[in-house]
């Protein structure tokens, strides 16, 4: 699985990849985790609010921090 945090930086797009990885690291999921900052790259998602999680090329939550219960549904655990 691959999952790549959408976001240019700021505040609210480091909780949620902080989130998504202490999850992914709590659980020992093998899960390829990224970040991408480039605004051009971030248009390619068609994702106008930010911060975004993507799975696996499917953008799944925009626009908020999900919490670490709603991130564990996301990822299957």
């Amino acid at each position: 699985m691959e999952v790549i945090v959408l976001g240019t930086g700021c505040g609210k797009c480091k909780a949620t990849y902080a989130a998504v990885k202490k999850v992914i690291d709590e659980n020992g999921l093998d899960i390829a985790l990224s970040k991408q900052e480039d605004i051009m790259e971030i248009m390619k998602y068609n994702v106008m609010t930010l911060p975004a999680i993507v799975v696996d090329g499917e953008v799944r939550i925009k626009g908020y921090i999900p919490s670490e219960g709603e991130i564990c549904k996301l990822l299957g655990v």
